[in-house]
């Protein structure tokens, strides 16, 4: 999919610096599959001692599917 967006120089400048890409489009990319791949750690943490389980970890273990 195309899209086109506003970027300042500076920040696309820093950004291609930092991800080392090749291409400002590759350095968009990297960034926000980053942005996303954070945010579904953050989401995963937040359901620390929220879940209850049944088994042990050693019974998940070695559960036959």
């Amino acid at each position: 999919m195309r899209a086109t967006v506003t970027i300042e120089k500076e920040i696309l400048d820093e950004l291609l610096k930092e991800t080392k890409a090749k291409s400002k489009a590759s350095a968009v990319k990297k960034a926000i599959n980053e942005y996303l791949r954070r945010r579904k750690i953050e989401k995963i943490k937040s359901m620390k001692g929220k879940l209850e389980f049944d088994l042990t970890a050693e019974e998940i273990r070695h559960y036959e599917r």
